[in-house]
C-alpha cells in the first residue's frame, strides 16, 4: 500500500472516530491552491480544521511531526479561505491533529 492509501484510509478512521465523537463534519479534503485541509468539523462552539497523519511505524518519526509550521501554514492559510467563501469570520477555530499509528488514535486538540 503506498503513502497516499494510507493516507485516505488514515481520514476516513478519523471521520469515523469524530462522528463516534458526535461531530459534525463539514468539509473533508478542501482543497484550495494555499494548501488543503484534511477535515473540516464542528466540535460544540468550534470550527475545528484537522490534519490527519497516519503511518504504521516509526521509522520515520511519529506521524504529528510531518505537521511541520511549513505545513501549518499552508493549513492557516486554507483555513482563511473556507473562512471567507464560508461566511464564517465570527466562528471560534482551532487547529487539531490527529495522529494514526498502527490503527491507535491520538487526537491533539488545539495542536498549533
Amino acid at each position: 500500500m503506498n503513502n497516499r492509501e494510507y493516507g485516505r484510509i488514515g481520514e476516513k478512521i478519523a471521520t469515523e472516530y469524530l462522528r463516534k465523537k458526535g461531530w459534525t463534519i463539514i468539509a473533508q479534503n478542501y482543497n484550495t491552491k494555499v494548501g488543503e485541509i484534511d477535515i473540516i468539523a464542528i466540535d460544540s462552539d468550534y470550527l475545528v480544521f484537522i490534519e490527519v497523519k497516519a503511518r504504521n511505524d516509526i521509522s520515520k518519526g511519529y506521524p504529528r511531526e510531518a505537521v511541520t509550521k511549513y505545513k501549518q501554514n499552508r493549513i492557516r492559510k486554507a483555513a482563511l479561505m473556507f473562512i471567507a467563501q464560508n461566511k464564517k469570520e465570527n466562528a471560534k477555530c482551532r487547529f487539531d491533529v490527529i495522529e494514526i499509528l498502527n490503527g491507535n488514535i491520538e487526537h491533539i486538540v488545539n495542536a498549533f
